[in-house]
Formats: C-alpha cells, structure tokens, sequence
C-alpha cells in the first residue's frame, strides 16, 4: 500500500481510532474539524498535523466587549409599493435577527432611498427607529427600496454548523481588521495560539478576512447564497479607505446595483471595479503580515478556499503577494478541482472530498460509499488532466469508523490517487488542442464562469456549466481570457475559443459585443482559420438588427418577435455529421433555449419538434465561416455523451478531426489520458459498471479492453 498526501480528521475523543485509520489509508496529515480539538500528541500521529485558524473570529470575549469593530454587510431593503404619499419601510423584513442588526452609524451619509419605478434616489426619507424608514412625499404606485448597513452578529458558516449539529456554545461574531486595533489584537493572538499549538506545523485559515455573501431568514433556512459577492466586505470604515485612496465617494448602490447585489453575472461598473480592486488590496496586504509570522514561527499558510475568502481571489492579481505555502479546497466536481489545481503561485494544493463526515451525510454505509465514488468518478477526470498535490476529508472521523464499506472505499481512493500523482509525476499530459473560454472577467474567474452557489446547477445556468464540467477531463490545454486580452491579439493563441452564457451577462459579455473592434478581431480570427464554440446566448446584444452579434459566424440567430414575418426554410437536420456520430441518446441541453433559427448555409445537427413547419427551433447547428468553423448549443448538461460530443465539435472547429483516434478510447463512458514524459496511457471507466472499449495509442494503434467498474488501466508504451 502506498502513503502520503492524504488528510484525514481527528479529535481529542478518537485518537486510537486515527492512529488506525493513519495507517490504513497512508494518511500523511491530520487536521481539526470545526468544533473539536486536535489530540495533545498529534504531533504522534502524522507528519502534518493541520489546525483550523480563523483570523476574524474565535475570540468572542472580545468581539462581544468591541461592537464598534463588528463587520458590516451592504443590505438592501425588500421592495415596497407607496399607497399613499408616506410609505415606511421595515428593514429587517425576511432577514435574520441573530444574523443582522441594523447599523445605524452616520446612515444620512451612507444609506441610501431609491424610487425603483424613476430609478432616481431621493432624499425625503428618515430613520424613525425600531428598524423602520418612513419616506415623505412618496409618489403614488411608485415602488421604493433603501440601501443600508447591516452589523454581522453572527459568522455565517457557523449558523450552518451549530444548527446542523445542535450547538450551544457562543456564536461567534466577526470582527473588522480595517481597524488598526482590530489587526494588532489579531496578530497578539496569532502570537499567542503558536505559542500554545507547537505541535501545529500547517496553520489552515478558514479563511482570511470577508466572508463570502450568505443571508437567512432563519437558522435553517437560508435567504441568499453568492460564493463570489462582495457585500460582506462593505462598511463605513472601508467607504472612507476607498474615498481616501481614489478620491471619490463609494456608495451602497454600486454594491447592490437595484436589488442584484452587483453578483458576478453583472459586468462591474468602474467604482465597483476600483471597490474590488481596493479589497483585494488590502486582504492581500493584511494577510502578507499575518502569513510572515506564520513562516517567521517554521510553519506553513493554507487557506481553505471557503468562507472569508472575498478579496483573495486565487487568481487574481495580488493574490501571490500574501506568500501563501497551500490552498485547499471543497470540491464536488472536476470543475471545483480544476478551480483549485490550476491555482498558481503554491508549494502544493489539496482538495476536500465529499461526503464531509458530518452526521447529514455520513449516516448509511450504501449511500455514502455511493455517494463517494459517484464524486471521485467525476473528479478523478479532472485530476487525471491537473492533479492537486493532496486530498483530504472534513468532519468527525468516528462517524466513518461505524460504516465499514465506505472506509474501505476511502483506502481505495487515496490509493488510486497516490498512483496517479506517481504516474504524472508533475508532468503535462498529452493535449489535442488549446482552447480559451471567453468572458468579461478572463483570467480572474478561471473555472469559476457562470456561477452562484460555487457550481450548483440552477435552471438558467445549467446548460452553460455542464460544458465546463466536460473540459475539465478532457485532453485540451484551458486558457480564460477576457475581451481586452482579444484587443492584445490573444485570439491566435487558441485552436477553439469559446463564449458561453445567458445574454446580458458578464459572461456572455454583454455590451462588449457593440464593441466594432471586438467583432473585426473576433470574425477575422474564424475567418483566418479558427474555430469558435457558442453556448446559449454567445455574443447577445441586440443591435443593428441581429441578436447574436457573431450571427453570420455561428451560422444561427434568435427570434425576438420583431421578424416574425420571416419563414425560416434551414431546418432539415444533418445527423450524420462528424460531430453526432458517437451520440445514441437524445442531447440534455440542461432546458437551453427557444426561437433559435438557422441561417442559409447553416448546418443544422439538431431541431425542436415544431408547432409549424417554419417554426422549428434549432438545438444544435455547424457553420463554415471562411477558412473557419463555428458550432453552437444552446445548452449542454454534463454526461458521457454530450462530452465525447463537445470533444468532437472542438476538433471539427479546429480541422484536426484526425486527432479524434489518438489517446482514445471508443466507449463514451471510458476515457483516455496519455503522459508523454513516462510514456504512460490510464485508460479509465467513468461508471460504476463493466465497460468494453477499443483504446487508440498515440498513433492509432487499436486493442481491446474490457475494464472492471470504475477501473483504471494503466497502460506502458
């Protein structure tokens, strides 16, 4: 049996239990879980032994004697319609109490009241106590929200945790390091608790300074979910470093954009872009302080990618500047694996897997053994192209020690991890083709595109997800570029670029696509010989008579109800295409969209049962653009075959359908990945059945296997 790279929890209560599982796993590093504490020897039982650390909370004592350094939350009101010409508004309606409370600190110069039906702020408004704004003058049947500051009373992640394991200790409340008292007392403690933890060598922050945006309306129920907001970091304190550093006001609405809470979808405006910019600044100057002490004492920086990240962006651009050794993150996909193992600037990254050992997910040895290789099966295909350097698992270790399936499943799954990081060797995979995706926010939101709640699927979003999910294990170099990058001239880079997204959204680009030198670089690029993949609503700006800006390109446009008129004769479907040919199934577009029609010339590969004959609404559809190749879907969910699809639609983009049989296996739900340096094939069964496959080596060369469930097979040239 192999060993290393592999975290597991412990706790004070079962330490014969983890010297147990430390060898049967060949776990390297023991970690803390929320909630427990580590054993005194822990030092005896892993090479690393990993503590749980919160900068911004832990010492109640204090936070509790200090209200005027509690964190604040940017909070708009719910929308109210005036009967009358007064209106009174609760702020606190459908938000927490022991979450929130109302801040009313100089709130005539930081709230703000809008009028939502003229969009105009208005001034005829006071705070008249008891959580309430009373506006005068209202204009009958117009609507009305206010902007304010909230307090943060309660961390927002231990709401989830006491809740779901019927706490009672205190609940912890944050306090704001933009105050310079507030960051020498945490420095003092960072002192302090190295001192007391000596046996701790990987200090794991959980994480830095701003949690990421999550509302309740109970302590169950939760109100909202952003994993990438920034209204967490908001307060006067931080309105006032920004009026000093750029010279201008900033205000609540430019971080709640009419009720949007200016989530990632939204292209920033320029004050939200310096906001960002400010934060990001300021964490990463924060933490270099905190993190040199961390290395002047001999340990090592993690940061758990989770709860306080905002303003660390893993890829943006300060984020090497706090010096960190490690980031681990929660992962559910490949997508979240290639999100941490692409990360650069680290000495190494782990990632947690699922289920977490916490009794509402590790409660029956079937289900959670299911519910463990049903994630591994889709994150092995993402490490299998960009390994993380570790794995590990959260929680209560004892709750796995009662389920003996699933602990023999865990010992299978570091082993076939530590065997495939041995094989990599930290060496680049074999790669068809170098594709970027394109979008507002490029490099900054690498695998994070059209995302909420991290990767959950919700109706809008779900068939513009699903194709990342398939990038991450498939044999292609991933680039993210934005729309300065193509004025740079970073198109030529790439053998298929792709622009995915509902329409109106950072993702899509929005206005960008009025932008004539976008359009010139982007049609020149297909034109000259590239390929171009556009998910949903690619390049949407209606404006000067087409919907998609990048019509004549993709070969498609959509029907908006202004022509009508037109009868739309491209419908009959070419199912033979080189694209279609391994698809038995019909395609989950994950609901995608209607009223798409295809140009003359166009090729379509796949039409909507019409309710006229010229009323057939494409799915699927090919274009032939000068020397280049377009392909658009209006959507593609994650499976099998809509990822041997997509692998398909980028090699005909990029005239190298030739590469299809090269480091490849036949069967859609087995894959293929080659390791030039070591001159090593895994040949890989994705399911949780028997799968016979014919494997193609790098030249072609054809064999048959028959692969077990969810087996790999390495293959030596």
């Amino acid at each position: 049996m192999s060993k290393g790279r592999l975290t597991i929890p412990t706790d004070e209560n079962f330490v014969e239990g983890t010297k147990k599982y430390v060898e049967r796993w060949g776990a390297d590093a023991v970690r803390d879980c929320d909630g427990t504490e580590l054993p005194k020897n822990a030092a005896e039982l892993a090479e690393k032994v990993y503590k749980t650390y919160f900068v911004v909370r832990g010492d109640n004592d204090f936070a509790y004697a200090h209200d005027e350094y509690m964190q604040n939350i940017a909070l708009i009101s719910e929308r109210h319609t005036a009967f009358s010409d007064t209106l009174e508004i609760d702020l606190m309606e459908k938000l927490f109490d022991q979450q929130i409370r109302v801040n009313t600190t100089e709130y005539k110069k930081y709230w703000q009241v809008f009028d939502r039906t003229t969009g105009e702020e208005i001034s005829t408004w006071d705070y008249v106590g008891d959580n309430k704004v009373r506006i005068f003058q209202a204009k009958k049947m117009h609507e009305y929200t206010v902007n304010f500051f909230g307090y943060n009373l309660w961390d927002a992640t231990q709401v989830y945790n006491y809740t779901c394991n019927n706490w009672t200790v205190t609940k912890d409340r944050c306090y704001d390091p933009i105050y310079p008292e507030v960051l020498e007392h945490i420095l003092q403690n960072l002192d302090e608790w190295m001192e007391k933890n000596p046996q701790v060598n990987v200090i794991r922050f959980t994480t830095f300074l701003y949690h990421f945006f999550l509302l309740y309306l109970s302590g169950v129920s939760q109100k909202l979910f952003d994993w990438y907001n920034y209204a967490m970091s908001a307060s006067p304190a931080m309105f006032k470093l920004f009026e000093k550093e750029y010279g201008y006001e900033m205000k609540l609405e430019y971080l709640l954009d009419k009720g949007t809470w200016a989530n990632q979808f939204i292209i920033p405006s320029k004050p939200l872009q310096d906001y960002y910019d400010l934060v990001q600044r300021f964490v990463s100057k924060t933490m270099a302080k905190i993190i040199d002490k961390v290395h002047a004492a001999g340990k090592e920086a993690m940061m758990f990618w989770g709860d306080n990240w905002m303003g660390a962006e893993p890829y943006g651009k300060y984020f090497a500047e706090m010096k960190l050794d490690a980031v681990v993150g929660s992962v559910s996909s490949g997508t979240t694996v290639r999100a941490v193992s692409d990360i650069p600037n680290l000495k190494y990254k782990e990632i947690r897997l699922l289920p977490y050992f916490f009794p509402d997910t590790l409660n029956n040895d079937e289900r959670s053994t299911n519910a463990l290789l049903h994630h591994w099966a889709i994150e092995r295909r993402a490490i299998l192209r960009k390994p993380v350097d570790r794995i590990g698992f959260g929680g209560y270790l004892s709750l796995a020690d009662k389920l003996p399936n699933f602990c023999a499943t865990v010992e299978r799954v570091a082993n076939e991890f530590r065997t495939i990081y041995d094989t990599m060797d930290n060496k680049a995979p074999y790669c068809s083709l170098k594709v970027a995706i394109l979008s507002y926010w490029g490099k900054e939101k690498s695998w994070m595109t059209n995302m909420v709640s991290q990767d959950a699927p919700y109706p809008i979003t779900g068939g513009v997800l699903g194709f990342l999910e398939s990038l991450a294990g498939l044999p292609v170099d991933i680039d993210f570029i934005s729309f300065e990058d193509v004025k740079a001239g970073r198109l030529q880079e790439f053998d298929v670029v792709f622009n995915a997204g509902v329409a109106g959204t950072a993702f899509s680009g929005d206005y960008y696509w009025k932008d004539t030198k976008i359009l010139e670089l982007v049609r020149e690029y297909i034109a000259n010989g590239g390929g171009f993949i556009g998910i949903r609503e690619p390049s949407a700006y209606e404006y000067g008579g087409r919907f998609f800006q990048l019509s004549d390109a993709l070969g498609v446009d959509v029907e908006r109800g202004k022509s009508i008129l037109l009868h739309r004769h491209n419908t009959t479907v070419h199912a033979d295409h080189f694209i279609l040919r391994d698809k038995v199934n019909p395609v989950d577009y994950k609901g995608g969209l209607d009223h798409v029609f295809a140009n003359d010339g166009a090729i379509v590969l796949d039409i909507a049962p019409p309710p006229c004959s010229w009323q057939k609404s494409v799915k699927m559809a090919a274009n032939e653009y000068g020397k280049g190749r377009c392909f658009y879907t209006v959507g593609l969910g994650y499976n099998a075959e809509n990822t041997r699809l997509l692998y398909r639609a980028m090699l005909w983009c990029a005239h190298k359908e030739e590469l299809l049989e090269k480091a490849f296996a036949s069967n859609v739900h087995t894959e293929c990945h080659y390791y030039p340096a070591s001159k090593t094939y895994a040949l890989v069964n994705n399911t949780a059945e028997e799968q016979k496959t014919t494997f193609y080596d790098i030249d072609g060369k054809a064999k048959d296997y028959t692969l077990a469930p969810n087996e790999i097979i390495w293959i030596k040239e």
